[in-house]
């Protein structure tokens, strides 16, 4: 009695007030007319706000980019919820690895609306979200007339290569903090400074994290070797080093790094998270079960940031480090439920006030769809278990961000399914269909070609105090 009636008040905490809805079986969509024949439809990988909080900027796995423009009564309870179609869909040639949009984006002024991106074989390049139709002819007048249709094209480029070679380099993780003088882009091993303003150019400063990658044990134990899978900057970095103070870097080698931009890019500590992950089976509220991990995804401060959150592919929990004594274990948030899917599963922080009891809040989706928040995160040591939780959608939630006001938030989900054994997919609609007669042919394909969609969509939620009335979907 007592789990329904925390269900129930989970549910009624929250209210559906925008949904793309399931993009896996809509047939018409943008994203779907561009699929090939015989490919599968797309699925969200992640989600981000804009600065200004208008926009909500995805990517997706069939290797584009759509920007949502959320409508001006999206709180309205009386037109809830809303039909969220892209307003602008960039499609890439090569899949991207990282997006950031500019930290000074306004909707309403078309010259900040930029983002950069990083994909396979190719420079970091900067789009414009919604750049200016071309001219393509004129009149006897004179008058020219344009072509309404936009074509996204890289505005600027910045090469990032190796040094001696012309082999691009991929970044595996960037960052771009206000002002926006300034950007860092990262790959195995390597920390790039970028002057957004020299385009064609390539970085200001490159800062090796081992000291030489020719060494035997590739950096004789010294530094933080493997690829840079995440960056963050602290959020009290000076506005005198172009926004680049503190960064927070992770690898999937499980080693986590502060590096100080303000100071050349001077490592300031790096330290191995599996030892502290060892410590959560012992410490842990089930023991001899630890959280697990197979890699750092994510870094992320705290709001006031004395702490920083680390989270790992593959693993049921997120490591709270506070960061006044280097590498030394505060706590963890249990039950994240992301223990059998190598995706990416991002976080949130928001600041919590006096009245809750100080600390922060930690936003997290899970495997199965449900979104879990942890309260007064950096109050206590040892495990944290989440405070309360709603089902959102039907399969993993790639990435739960809030709004910048705190009331309102974003989530997506999508996954490939591999259950698939007896089906084949159907080449035009992407869903599945029962292989009757073609079951042998069907088994004799790899195992990652015997896939199907899981559900795909992006919805939005605001925080609801009435009666509960309108139930997530």
């Amino acid at each position: 009695m007592e789990e329904s009636e925390a269900a129930d008040s989970s549910k009624s905490r929250v209210r559906l007030v925008a949904s793309t809805g399931d993009r896996t079986l809509q047939q018409d969509s943008p994203s779907s007319r561009s699929q090939k024949k015989g490919q599968l439809h797309g699925y969200f990988e992640s989600a981000q706000w804009t600065a200004d909080g208008t926009t909500i900027l995805t990517t997706s796995s069939n290797n584009q980019i759509d920007g949502y423009i959320l409508p001006p009564d999206l709180l309205d309870p009386e037109s809830s919820p809303h039909a969220l179609n892209p307003q602008v869909t960039i499609p890439l040639s090569e899949r991207t690895n990282v997006l950031c949009p500019a930290p000074y984006f306004q909707l309403s002024e078309a010259y900040t609306n930029q983002i950069l991106i990083s994909s396979h074989d190719l420079p970091i390049q900067l789009y414009y979200l919604y750049p200016p139709p071309a001219p393509t002819s004129s009149n006897e007048d004179g008058n020219h007339n344009t072509n309404k249709a936009v074509n996204h094209q890289p505005a600027s480029s910045y090469p990032f290569m190796k040094a001696h070679s012309e082999t691009f380099l991929s970044a595996t993780a960037m960052l771009w903090p206000g002002p926006a003088t300034h950007f860092v882009a990262a790959t195995k091993n390597l920390l790039a400074k970028f002057d957004v303003s020299r385009t064609g150019e390539e970085p200001l400063l490159r800062i090796k994290t081992i000291p030489s990658e020719r060494h035997l044990s590739k950096g004789g134990g010294v530094g933080m070797r493997g690829t840079i899978s995440t960056l963050a900057a602290h959020p009290s970095s000076s506005s005198d080093s172009g926004g680049l103070g503190l960064v927070a870097a992770g690898t999937w080698t499980r080693w986590v790094g502060l590096y100080d931009f303000a100071q050349a890019g001077d490592c300031v500590a790096a330290w191995g998270i599996e030892s502290a992950v060892d410590r959560t089976a012992e410490r842990g509220r089930r023991p001899g079960v630890g959280i697990g991990g197979n890699g750092v995804t994510h870094t992320v401060w705290s709001p006031c940031g004395r702490y920083l959150l680390v989270s790992e592919r593959k693993s049921r929990g997120i490591l709270v480090y506070d960061v006044r004594v280097t590498g030394e274990l505060l706590g963890w948030l249990e039950d994240r439920d992301a223990a059998g899917s190598n995706q990416r599963i991002g976080c949130d922080v928001f600041p919590a006030g006096e009245a809750a009891g100080g600390g922060f809040e930690v936003w997290s989706g899970t495997t199965d769809g449900t979104v879990k928040v942890w309260e007064n995160v950096g109050m206590r040591e040892g495990p944290h278990a989440p405070a309360w939780d709603w089902r959102g959608h039907e399969s993993t939630v790639g990435s739960t961000c809030l709004h910048p006001a705190g009331s309102v938030i974003a989530t997506c989900s999508g996954a490939w399914d591999f259950a698939v054994q007896d089906k084949e997919v159907d080449s035009d609609s992407g869903a599945t269909k029962s292989c009757a007669g073609d079951q042998k042919e069907a088994k004799r394909l790899p195992a990652w070609m015997r896939r199907s969609n899981k559900e795909s969509s992006l919805k939005i939620w605001c925080l609801d105090s009435g009666d509960g009335d309108k139930e997530a979907e």
